[in-house]
């Protein structure tokens, strides 16, 4: 009778992992396939950022605060971000090429991404205009479940890197996904130092008009161009 009881025990625990792993598959595959949905439609976006970097070995945080703007630019998607706090700074990515502008040293440094351009990219998308199912070609794919951000109960996605020189730089991100709209309102970058930057975004506008100078950077006669190679 006891091992009767062992075995309709341990057939139940077997039921229920197996009912959990079943639930957790199809809580990832409706989150990719919200993004996907996304993905196929998205023009623009436009929203608010808050992005605090904290590094370890001072317990210390810093935080950036701005605006954001993503545009597909044929099979290319383009990122500019307008930080306002603490120091003003302008940072546009579109056809390869990041700058970086300083309007208080009046510097603007420019930053070829060359062959590293798709991974760039890559990074850009995640949960702004990227496809879900695209996300297994770049890293492990976890389904993290439900967590309420922002008052928006959101599928926290967990995304830790296939290739070396990514697990390098970060072990793993984390995607906090609105599925109703298959777009990211929080990442988290973890490093292996243990520093991390967790970015929060506010007021999304997506597929609406953007500001005419969202992309533009005014420089000045006198601006100071600098490239990492001189």
């Amino acid at each position: 009778m006891k091992t009767k009881s062992l075995m309709a025990c341990a057939l139940w625990m077997v039921m229920l992992s197996g009912a959990a792993m079943a639930q957790q598959a199809n809580g990832l595959e409706g989150v990719l396939a919200s993004m996907d949905k996304a993905s196929a439609n998205f023009k623009a976006i436009e929203c608010s950022f808050n992005w605090d970097q904290f590094t370890k070995v001072v317990n210390d945080t810093d935080t950036q605060a701005g605006h954001m703007f993503f545009r597909r630019s044929g099979e290319s998607i383009e990122m500019a971000a307008h930080i306002e706090k603490p120091d003003t700074k302008i940072v546009v990515f579109s056809n390869g090429i990041v700058r970086i502008y300083q309007p208080k040293i009046d510097t603007e440094q420019r930053i070829d991404a060359g062959k590293n351009r798709a991974e760039f990219e890559s990074f850009l998308v995640l949960g702004f205009g990227g496809r879900g199912h695209d996300l297994s070609k770049s890293f492990d794919v976890q389904f993290g479940g439900n967590e309420t951000v922002q008052g928006v109960t959101t599928a926290k996605l967990v995304l830790t890197p296939k290739e070396a020189k990514v697990k390098n730089m970060f072990n793993s991100i984390i995607l906090w996904i609105d599925p109703a709209r298959g777009i990211s309102i929080q990442q988290q970058f973890m490093q292996p130092s243990g520093d991390y930057r967790l970015a929060k975004y506010t007021d999304i506008k997506v597929n609406q008009k953007l500001p005419d100078d969202a992309f533009k950077i005014n420089t000045t006669r006198k601006t100071k161009v600098v490239t990492p190679n001189g």
